[in-house]
């Protein structure tokens, strides 16, 4: 089944891309949360005619979100955490943490952009998260885990 993507869905695609997915998947779940619409030719006219008037528009977009990325990659990001023995946390680091380390250095960042290694992080030392800021930029920014100072 060919569907176009009304907005972002996980491990698929983004939006306005147009996809093929399994009927039962676009017909129970895609359709009717409104994530998606069946790519008829109609649809896929205004679809091409849309994006060829946004693309100026989406030209600027991809310049600040590079931007942005070298911004936040020139970060130094320390994320304190309690720590028990052999370096291990007590609980554990997720990308809400890492979301809350930017905004305390003044950057605005959705949580479900940032992808960790492991998806949890239960050691001190460094690491690089995944952060999609659009669709073409991607970063690979560096962080690192201390022990909480008591």
């Amino acid at each position: 089944m060919e569907l176009i993507l009304k907005q972002d869905v996980e491990n698929l695609g983004f939006k306005d891309d147009v996809v093929n997915v399994k009927n039962g998947y676009g017909r129970n779940f895609l359709i009717p949360e409104g994530k998606a619409v069946l790519a008829t030719t109609s649809a896929k006219k205004v679809l091409a005619e849309n994006l060829k008037q946004r693309a100026f528009k989406e030209k600027k977009i991809i310049d600040d979100a590079t931007a942005f990325g070298k911004k936040l990659t020139s970060l130094e990001i320390k994320i304190a955490s309690k720590v028990g023995s052999g370096d291990k946390l007590f609980g554990s680091v997720t990308a809400n943490d890492l979301v809350a380390a930017l905004e305390a250095k003044g950057h605005e960042l959705d949580k479900n952009r940032v992808a960790l290694p492991g998806r949890i992080i239960k050691r001190l030392g460094k690491y690089e998260a995944s952060i999609r800021l659009h669709r073409e930029v991607s970063i690979q920014l560096p962080f690192e885990i201390v022990a909480e100072k008591s």
